[in-house]
């Protein structure tokens, strides 16, 4: 404070200490009490004398400081009706470095000391909060979610140990124990969750969750991931009407695109039922209120002009206006003489001598920004009335200071509208606006091009003796313009007529009895509203002495106002609640001031409902300095409508103003009910006095159109006068809804001619025609149809003990429109030393007081670092900023609450299940079931062809005349052994090493060799093959089968991360019963080393033979099988569910699949594909190892490792190679797209091209992932990748390839569904664009010889063309059965020869596991027929089943990604019904907290769900297998384990 030339050192220690608090608090600007809206006194209308006996206010504790006594009771005693409860909410985890707003020693440490009962149920009411964490969305009663905990303790404990007073009891290790109890006891601390260091994300590795193998206990492992499903899936319901059936029959059409979508709000809101006690409005219509005609005045100016020339010309020594400095000390006079002197030259200067001799720049009706600092009023005084007599039109707006000032877009948006080109300033403010580098004046966004023009005295030009300013009569052209920031930030310009103006200032002339000479003290903003009507325009015309008293002032020292009114005796005061409250805290200070002179004490703001608690203390306490209770008149003010009314100034002796004590529960539904039952829910109001001289006045509904109230009805107060604003400037639309009302009768009928303005504020007319007000429009807030003013809300949050918590009592209240209904969200400013635990106590009760009070959930209760959130230019909150700072995720809260389970009540009714059974709607006509075409399809037939000379020109030897893929190798080592079969490049895109028929034939013999000798292995047993993707991999596969072994392949382990990928390693080993290992030497010192002991028992491994250097030896013979059903290989796979599963593979199946693939794609040995895969599982390792030795195609091999040291490598090698058919998986297209999707300019300049490419094929067991696909065909089509090429396949655990686009027959094509039929299980087309639409890309053509069909997995029959259901699979290279050690013969029977429940009960079938659809299309095939197009939506084991609905992760998983740009990854999952998130935040840490709202609504107004469980996570941390898919059992594992290390982690409930 030295800086403001205080001398601190001079005051006494206690004024010292008053001012230091004081200091930032002044820079609110909005700080009040806020409280006295609820009234403990007893209804009354006359307000009582104060008495020296009441209560006195504290001076300057801190305590007091932001409530009053009043409302700091009813808050207490609302909290007091849950004082036995416990607090049943795990408290937020938060890692310790995500926001850490002070150094830790400041941090307050728990308080352990143990208070007395008194204080401590006083101090610390235990919070409600939800109960358990099964919460039901639907219950709306506050009791359904409050813990009625056994009313043990004699103190109230607070939400956790942390929290409670005494010691803390020992913590549960997990989530899931600490929720085994319904309750948490006050002993239970939130969940330690970050007790692990997460793994990094190096490889990404299989981790199977619990170590289930398929076939051990596929039952037990279900049980834990599906505790959600409270029942069976719903099956097709009984149709009861013909018509509906008939319709079923027709083919399913698509519904017509509508020229707009209309939203389907009806169909899935739960619309609440009216409740029949709600009270309504009872009374007669409102008649208007006329106020007292407004006199007329014999001497009256015939314009506001003219009464400052005559003022300048008769009283020129009078004073008009004192100007303070700094500290508080005058520091100049403007005599009325000279002001009109300088009004004057600044108009002549205007008008003449801004641009060239013959050229004027301004004319008058132009309109002048004027940019003064609320420091410099006598600058501004004179640019104004300059403006005036120049005739031109001011529009004073705020001093920019920064380009991020809150809502200067908008204010360019006014200049703009208005046309404004130049700005008046003065020299000191043009020197403190931003400057760019050059020096120029900043070009603030959204800002017209502005000239600046200096007012100061010495750069005014005097005018020639013959020059006289043109004063006309007022008429209705603009005198000037104000602007006004509305609720959703837009700021508009109220254009106030000369006329307005005048009769505005005649009005308040009468209304407040000015007269000649008075003094007034103005502590108001003199640029608008109240402190320009009063401060600048009716002072002048009144020759009234304005004392005005800047806002810097107030700061250092909140007395000042007051000891001007002493010093200058001043008549009348013109403040804020915020500046009595100042005072009234300062006062001890000031022994002798007195008040006693003042006959007006005008309170500006009034109208707010908890305005009269600071008016009553304030009387209170400056009643003894000579303050009589008459002067204080508040009024009610709008920029439209101007003065709307003010409390005359009293006589001493008539009977006092009224008061109201209203029920807010009346209020809310817009009724006015005098409060008699609960003192804690009441609003007290006083009134605003009488409508203003020559206006009438009514009270219309604020919503639809303008009826006129009901006497007991709160309405917005509509205004006719001639004083008031006449337009917003520049916007006739909007002008003609608010300043051209007229109102109607209840039959809607107009009541006359005459057109009032809206004012914005809400209230009544009470008794004697006196008028209340209870809020504002702007702070409506509209919550399941009942009205709740945001200042209440702020008022009672500020009761709720904030000092501990809140900083400078900042608190912003604003609704969020979320799922049809606006929900309500609180951000406070959190002080720089409070500690965790008394934020989250503070918010918890908050929740509790406001949910007490005013019976409304709160939606998000969010707690920022001190001076964060927007400012006004006065200081106080900008609230359309803060909202908007909530919806783009830049609020980085440090602190958050969401409470969606109390206040979503809307949700649509959860799905009733129905029995499951054959209905007599699944009776088969024909191939026709419930009305619909049965949903299946086929591929082509795989055909025998008996011509031996056709086999021999069609180079398909091995094709027909071989059942076995040795064989096959070994007739092409005799008749093409030079022909190259394999080519492994490394990352610089260089061969390592090829290998041709014989090359590869040779090194299996000797690897059979090795197996028979060192490995002493029988026929029959299983052998792991542990290598890194290469040719090595092929040969030991193909020595495996030479020596009647069954090849398992394994992932070799991760040399950087043993720790988590050996121990996988180590279990297919030990679930295979494997004899023997081959791998190589590296690969076997790994699995011998120090690092391997660590993570598992390396003593017990089987044999391990290295075939890096084998002797060249042959075996005694190749086996032969004696029968293609035999087992060719074990394939073992980590399923998303983080399932160990192995299947068998038949020599048939690897035949009739290889032919299959070679038909699809058109392989022969002229040809060369690329592949870039993981050679482990499914398909990938059949394109790796078998496709080539069946059909003769040579393999580009790129094993997917390598890209990750050069990106570009998968795709130089399709551009060098020319290669037009390539295979890959979804994690190399994502590399690209990620790494690369930036570089195709240089790929260009480097000569890539992929315009060779025919086929680009993903292997995938998944949903296809269209916005990858299309992200990739975008990125790529600038170095000639064709929009046709990229397609994907589908294939499962019991078919490896169900699904695979091939060259021929027609493109892949897409759908959108409606994701609301198919969480029913039902598919319904919609088109592009629809809302809740969700596109779906066909996953491939159907394979040769493959048949699916869809079938209902509860009932098993088969299902019609507009169901979702699982799909079924019939092929001849369908696996033959899980691999499992105890022969589960009932799981394989149930997996792979399953038989429908009716149809075609003889055909066995293979369940894959995945839902999904067939939908005819338009598209024909080669031989003429539609194609059926096979789509995947999901796998059955991963859905979620919530509120009786299906829901598939992904769905989720890609709105959560879409909410923020920090979020890299997301997954999904349940836990105890609830949804839990986790995100991984690719941003700062101070986004974590962002994200939690963002989520919350995505999903709630995406799918209609409430999340249960936010978890904010690092990068890396949700695991991904080898195939790019995301294990979310394995998540849910970690997290139930509190091993993910999370960033936050957020309960809401």
């Amino acid at each position: 404070m030295a800086d403001r030339g205080v001398d601190l050192s001079a005051l006494p220690k206690e004024v010292r200490d008053q001012l230091a608090e004081l200091d930032l608090e002044l820079s609110e600007g909005e700080l009040s009490p806020r409280s006295g809206f609820i009234s403990l006194s007893f209804p009354g209308n006359r307000r009582q004398s104060a008495d020296p006996e009441r209560t006195h206010r504290s001076g300057g504790t801190r305590d007091d400081r932001y409530r009053s006594d009043i409302h700091s009771e009813a808050v207490q005693a609302a909290l007091a009706k849950h004082k036995e409860e416990k607090m049943a909410l795990p408290m937020p985890t938060k890692r310790r470095s995500t926001y850490v707003p002070s150094p830790i020693e400041t941090r307050t440490p728990p308080d352990s000391s143990s208070g007395s009962e008194d204080e401590t149920s006083a101090r610390r009411q235990s919070s409600v909060v939800p109960t358990s964490l099964v919460v039901n969305p639907n219950l709306q009663s506050p009791d359904s979610w409050i813990n009625r905990t056994v009313q043990g303790s004699s103190t109230s404990s607070s939400a956790s140990s942390t929290l409670s007073h005494g010691e803390a009891k020992p913590q549960p290790q997990t989530i899931t124990g600490m929720l085994a109890h319904s309750r948490i006891e006050n002993s239970a601390p939130p969940p330690d969750v970050t007790a692990v260091a997460p793994p990094s994300r190096g490889p990404r590795v299989d981790l199977p969750s619990n170590a289930v193998v398929r076939g051990m206990s596929r039952g037990q492992s279900r049980s834990s991931m599906m505790e959600t499903a409270d029942g069976v899936p719903v099956n097709s319901r009984v149709s009861t009407k013909i018509q509906q059936l008939l319709n079923t029959l027709k083919r399913p059409k698509r519904p017509p695109l509508s020229e707009f979508f209309t939203d389907d709000a009806e169909e899935i809101v739960e619309v609440p039922q009216p409740d029949p006690n709600t009270p309504k409005p009872e009374g007669r219509q409102i008649m208007p209120v006329k106020g007292e005609p407004l006199g007329v005045v014999s001497n009256w100016p015939p314009a506001l002009q003219a009464a400052l020339a005559r003022w300048g010309a008769t009283q020129g020594k009078s004073p008009a206006l004192t100007a303070l400095d700094i500290t508080g000390k005058p520091l100049y006079t403007l005599t009325y003489g000279k002001l009109w002197s300088r009004s004057v030259k600044l108009a002549y200067t205007l008008l003449n001598k801004l641009g060239t001799k013959n050229e004027q720049i301004l004319k008058p009706g132009d309109k002048v920004a004027l940019v003064y600092p609320n420091s410099d009023p006598g600058m501004f005084w004179v640019a104004f009335y300059g403006c005036l007599l120049a005739e031109v039109i001011p529009v004073p707006i705020e001093v920019p200071l920064s380009r991020k000032d809150a809502g200067i877009c908008q204010v360019g948006f006014l200049l703009g509208s208005c046309g404004v080109g130049l700005a008046l300033t003065s020299e000191i403010c043009l020197k403190g606006l931003p400057k760019t580098p050059t020096g120029e004046i900043l070009q603030f966004k959204g800002w017209p091009r502005l000239k600046w023009v200096v007012t100061d005295t010495k750069y005014l030009t005097k005018p020639s003796k013959d020059w006289q300013p043109h004063i006309p009569t007022a008429n209705t052209d603009p005198s000037y313009i104000e602007y006004k920031a509305s609720k959703d930030g837009t700021v508009v310009g109220v254009a106030v007529s000369k006329v307005a103006m005048l009769t505005h200032c005649q009005a308040l002339t009468q209304a407040c009895n000015y007269s000649e000479g008075e003094t007034l003290v103005n502590v108001l903003d003199f640029k608008k509203d109240m402190g320009l009507w009063h401060g600048v325009l009716t002072a002048v015309m009144n020759r009234i002495h304005t004392i005005s008293v800047p806002y810097a002032v107030m700061k250092a020292c909140p007395l000042s106002w007051v000891q001007r009114v002493h010093i200058h005796k001043a008549r009348i005061a013109l403040v804020k609640c915020r500046d009595l409250h100042w005072a009234m805290m300062a006062h001890r200070e000031q022994r002798d001031t007195s008040l006693a002179s003042l006959r007006m004490l005008i309170v500006a703001d009034g109208a707010n409902p908890w305005s009269v608690s600071s008016c009553d203390a304030f009387l209170n306490v400056f009643q003894s300095h000579g303050l009589k209770p008459e002067v204080i008149c508040p009024c009610a003010t709008s920029p439209e409508a101007m003065t709307v009314a003010i409390r005359r100034p009293g006589v001493p002796g008539t009977p006092l103003p009224a008061r109201a004590i209203l029920s807010l529960g009346g209020l809310s539904h817009g009724v006015i009910r005098v409060n008699t039952e609960d003192k804690n829910s009441a609003l007290t109001v006083q009134d605003v006095g009488h409508v203003m001289p020559g206006a009438l006045m009514c009270t219309v509904r604020p919503d639809g159109p303008p009826q006129l109230c009901k006497t007991d009805e709160i309405g917005e107060i509509i205004i006719n006068s001639r004083a008031g604003g006449n337009m917003y400037y520049g916007l006739p639309g909007v002008t003609k809804n608010t300043f051209e009302v007229i109102p109607v009768n209840s039959n809607g009928v107009p009541i006359g001619e005459i057109p009032f303005v809206r004012s914005g504020l809400l209230g009544f007319v009470g008794p004697g025609s006196l008028i209340f007000v209870v809020g504002k429009i702007e702070g409506l807030l509209m919550v399941s149809g009942r009205r709740h003013n945001a200042d209440d809300l702020v008022a009672t949050a500020l009761a709720v003990e904030p000092v501990k918590t809140v900083y400078r009592g900042r608190i912003a209240v604003f609704s969020v429109t979320v799922f049809y209904d606006e929900r309500v969200a609180i951000v406070a400013e959190q002080r720089p030393d409070a500690s965790e635990e008394d934020s989250f106590q503070w918010m918890s009760r908050v929740l509790q007081a406001i949910d007490s009070i005013h019976q409304v959930g709160l939606y998000c209760l969010a707690l920022v670092p001190a001076n964060t959130l927007p400012k006004t230019p006065l200081g106080g909150i900008h609230i359309s900023d803060t909202k908007q700072f909530f919806l783009d995720g830049n609020l980085h809260p440090c602190n958050i609450l969401m409470c969606p389970h109390t206040c979503v009540t809307n949700l649509p009714k959860p799905r009733q299940k129905q029995p499951v059974g054959v209905g007599p709607a699944s009776v088969m006509v024909g191939n026709l079931v419930a009305g619909k075409r049965i949903a299946q399809a086929a591929g082509r037939d795989l055909g025998v062809i008996d011509d031996q000379d056709l086999v021999r020109k069609l180079c398909m030897w091995p094709t027909v005349m071989h059942q076995y893929l040795t064989e096959a190798l070994q007739w092409r080592a005799q008749t093409d052994a030079d022909h190259v079969l394999f080519v492994l490049l490394n990352a610089k895109g260089v061969t390592v090493s090829t290998a041709t028929c014989l090359q590869l034939h040779k090194r299996a013999e000797k690897i059979a060799a090795a197996l028979t000798e060192k490995g002493s292995i029988n026929t029959g047993e299983n052998v792991v093959l542990l290598y890194p993707p290469g040719i090595d991999l092929i040969a030991a596969f193909y020595g495996c089968l030479y020596a009647g072994c069954v090849p398992v392949n394994v992932r070799p382990p991760h040399p950087q991360n043993l720790a988590a990928t050996l121990p996988t390693v180590r279990m297919i080993i030990d679930v295979s019963k494997a004899a023997c290992i081959l791998t190589t030497q590296g690969l076997m010192r790994t699995l011998r080393s120090k690092e391997a002991a660590a993570s598992v028992n390396i003593k017990t491994w089987p044999t391990i033979i290295d075939t890096d250097d084998l002797p060249r030896r042959r075996p005694p013979q190749i086996y032969k099988p004696p029968t293609a059903e035999m087992i060719a290989y074990l394939d073992f796979s980590v399923s998303t569910t983080g399932m160990l599963t192995g299947v068998k593979i038949s020599h048939a199946a690897v035949s009739a699949l290889c032919r299959s693939v070679k038909l699809q794609c058109e392989l022969y040995s002229s040809r060369q594909i690329a592949i870039c895969l993981d050679p482990y599982c499914g398909l990938g390792f059949v394109l790796w190892c078998l496709a080539s030795v069946y059909s003769g195609h040579q393999t580009v091999l790129i094993p997917p490792f390598e890209l990750e040291s050069c990106l570009s490598l998968w795709l130089s090698t399709l551009s060098q190679y020319r290669i037009r058919d390539t295979f890959c998986s979804y994690s190399v297209m994502e590399l690209c797209t990620k790494g690369l999707g930036s570089q195709t300019e240089l790929l260009k300049a480097r000569g890539v091209s992929l315009s060779c490419v025919r086929s680009c094929v993903v292997i995938a067991e998944e949903r296809p992932r269209l916005a990858l696909s299309h992200s990739f065909t975008k990125l790529f089509k600038d170095i000639g990748l064709s929009s046709r090429a990229v397609s994907t396949t589908f294939g499962s655990r019991v078919n490896l390839a169900v699904c695979l686009q091939g060259t021929t027959g027609p493109d892949p094509c897409t759908v959108y569904v409606d994701m609301k039929s198919l969480r029913h299980d039902r598919v319904r087309l919609v088109e592009r664009g629809a809302p809740q639409s969700l596109p779906l890309m066909e996953s491939g053509k159907i394979l040769p010889g493959v048949r699916v069909i869809i079938v209902n997995p509860e009932t098993r029959g088969p299902l019609g063309d507009s169901h979702l259901g699982e799909i079924w699979v019939n092929s001849p290279h369908n696996a033959s059965g899980y691999y499992t050690i105890y022969g589960e013969e009932s799981l394989q029977a149930n997996h792979f020869n399953t038989k429908l429940s009716f149809g075609d009960p003889q055909t066995l079938w293979a369940r894959t596991g995945y839902l999904g659809f067939v939908k005819r299309t338009e598209l024909l095939e080669a031989n003429g027929d539609r194609h059926d197009a096979l789509f995947v939506v999901g796998s059955l084991d991963e859905t979620l089943e919530l509120r009786g609905l299906r829901y598939h992760p992904t769905d989720i998983e890609i709105s959560v990604s879409r909410a923020h740009r920090s979020i890299a990854e997301s997954a999904v999952f349940t836990w105890t019904n609830l949804l839990v998130v986790v995100s991984e935040l690719c941003g700062s840490e101070q986004d974590a907290l962002d994200l939690v709202p963002l989520i919350t609504n995505a999903v709630l107004e995406e799918h209609h769900l409430i999340v249960g469980v936010v978890v904010i996570v690092d990068p890396g941390v949700i695991p991904i297998n080898s195939r790019g898919e995301k294990q979310r059992m394995h998540l849910r594992d970690s997290f139930l384990a509190d091993q993910l290390d999370p960033i936050y982690v957020a309960y809401n409930m």
